[in-house]
């Protein structure tokens, strides 16, 4: 007679071992397969979520981002709202590596930005504003095998000559077309040099008939950069040292007005950094603490959160001191 459906053949025997004997040890069972996601978090990207507030403007700030497009690019959201209330002003963004769109909802405009590279060396950059209706285009390229470039820039509609500029590793030469009050157009050349003199920096900046001259001097433990500014001969300087590998201090004095100020500062471990500083112009004395760097991202301070506590003493009215404060938290869902 037959055996029932129900029956199943013997299991086979265990495995043999290499030098001919049965393993003794139990095979160990498969782990048990991960709960399954909902089919809303299934393939959803991490999100990261950044609130501010500061207590000076009386402001708040919202920032959600996440990566969309396998990655190719970011999807920001922006909202800022006062702390007494009224509308919220949201700003969507989507960035990637040769693109970028900015939508403001306040003003209904979008800012479209682009980038992309053509044949040899060319480069092409263009933007565009929606609002404003207006945008601007323009093309680099290569001079040769050198380092030099030069670049031809033209607002879009066109609104006088292109601006061209010739750009080398010590800095940048601009010429474009200027339009003065009384409507008639010349053409002005404006630039940056940079130039290694005396173990520091020499920078000059020309700008509408208008030069800055700055030279900027450091070592591991000094700081010193004197400026002047032609033709208005504005003469300042300013002076930093490094008293310790914590403690810093800096001044800066103009001869023109003769205001000066002055900052303390003690970092006193990774992500607590004190300061303390007066200014002469506003008359102003202050002291902050920074828990969570100041410069860092939020995300890698402790707790992912950045706390700024400062009190202001005005000179003349001592009674009228201000405390102000500013956090922000950093969540990641």
């Amino acid at each position: 007679m037959a055996a029932p459906a129900l029956l199943s053949a013997p299991p086979p025997p265990p495995p043999m071992e290499e030098d001919g004997l049965t393993s003794h040890v139990a095979p160990s069972p498969n782990p048990p397969p991960p709960p399954s996601k909902s089919g809303f978090l299934r393939g959803r990207p991490p999100i990261g979520v950044t609130s501010e507030f500061d207590s000076e403007r009386q402001l708040f700030s919202h920032r959600i981002s996440c990566r969309v497009l396998n990655g190719l690019a970011k999807l920001r959201l922006r909202v800022h709202h006062g702390a007494a209330g009224g509308a919220p002003t949201p700003e969507v963004a989507l960035m990637g590596r040769n693109f970028s769109a900015v939508v403001d909802a306040a003003s209904r405009g979008a800012v479209l930005r682009g980038t992309a590279d053509l044949a040899g060396s060319l480069h092409l950059s263009a933007a565009h504003n929606t609002k404003e209706g207006q945008g601007e285009v323009a093309v680099t390229t290569n001079l040769g095998d050198s380092p030099c470039k030069i670049e031809l820039s033209s607002l879009v509609p066109p609104d006088g000559l292109p601006r061209a500029t010739f750009l080398f590793p010590n800095g940048e030469v601009s010429v474009k077309e200027k339009k003065l009050d009384e409507g008639e157009k010349i053409l002005s050349v404006n630039g940056i040099v940079k130039s290694h003199v005396l173990n520091g920096v020499c920078t000059a900046l020309y700008n509408d008939n208008m030069m800055n001259i700055k030279y900027r001097y450091k070592d591991d433990e000094l700081s010193f950069i004197p400026s002047l500014t032609l033709p208005s001969n504005s003469l300042s300087f300013a002076f930093k040292r490094q008293l310790t590998p914590s403690d810093k201090f800096s001044y800066r004095y103009h001869f023109d007005t003769n205001y000066w100020s002055a900052v303390y500062k003690q970092k006193a471990s990774k992500h607590v950094k004190w300061k303390a500083g007066y200014g002469s112009d506003e008359r102003l004395g202050w002291a902050s603490v920074w828990v969570g760097d100041a410069g860092g991202k939020t995300k890698e301070a402790p707790l992912k959160t950045k706390v700024q506590l400062m009190i202001k003493v005005p000179q003349n009215n001592i009674q009228n001191s201000t405390l102000v404060f500013r956090v922000k938290k950093r969540w990641d869902f």
